[in-house]
């Protein structure tokens, strides 16, 4: 799978080591870099890449709204937005999965770690590294309690999806979705697909964050 890239992050040292990191691997590109988001904005509409690394705290314009305007404005195919974040990134994390980031990557992450997480939102496949993301998402929605209505096509979808939305949800993969309703993996993968289609989700970080604000899933468990 041939990926482009842009690597964006306002210290000069991390987006130099991510970048030749990423372009010393075999099939991916690293096609733009950017010190901002503003840049980012610029860049990314430039070049069309398949996946942004994208930094939350930056001059400018942070992560967060680079983010919002970048998969705002249209591109087709929209790219995949990874947000390199730590624990301690408070308000914007939840924010930036509201915006339509499709997964997080710690800054402290070994190199085939970012790999494959790269490869991992490129494919759309699942939620990378599901035990941070749900940890991530369980904190904020406990802590700012988001009142959202429950949305009408939530009552089209069949028991079964909903079982699969709410382990979806938990951050299951869908190995382990299969294994505990006891179905095949290629019928999970045909319940999800069926699910972000139901409910208008970009993917599986938008399932996650929905099972959350909607009760679905309640923090902790």
């Amino acid at each position: 799978m041939d990926v482009r890239a842009v690597v964006v992050d306002d210290q000069a040292m991390i987006r130099a080591g991510f970048s030749a990191l990423l372009s010393a691997q075999e099939g991916v590109e690293v096609v733009g870099q950017a010190a901002d988001g503003a840049e980012a904005v610029r860049v990314v509409a430039e070049v069309r890449p398949d996946v942004v690394l994208m930094d939350v705290r930056m001059p400018v314009l942070d992560g967060l709204e680079a983010t919002r305007q970048i998969l705002a404005a249209g591109l087709d195919p929209s790219p995949k937005v990874l947000v390199l974040t730590t624990f301690d990134v408070d308000d914007y994390v939840f924010s930036a999965l509201q915006a339509g980031a499709s997964g997080f990557l710690l800054k402290d992450a070994t190199p085939e770690t970012l790999v494959e997480a790269v490869r991992t939102v490129v494919a759309g496949d699942q939620l990378l590294a599901p035990a941070v993301t749900r940890r991530l998402v369980e904190h904020f929605v406990a802590t700012r309690r988001p009142a959202v209505q429950v949305p009408a096509a939530v009552a089209d979808l069949t028991p079964r999806e909903r079982e699969v939305l709410v382990c979806v949800a938990r951050g299951l993969s869908n190995t382990e979705i299969a294994a505990e309703l006891f179905i095949a993996e290629q019928t999970t993968k045909t319940h999800v697909s069926r699910i972000l289609g139901k409910l208008g989700l970009r993917d599986r970080v938008q399932a996650v964050v929905l099972g959350y604000e909607i009760g679905l899933v309640s923090p902790g468990r």
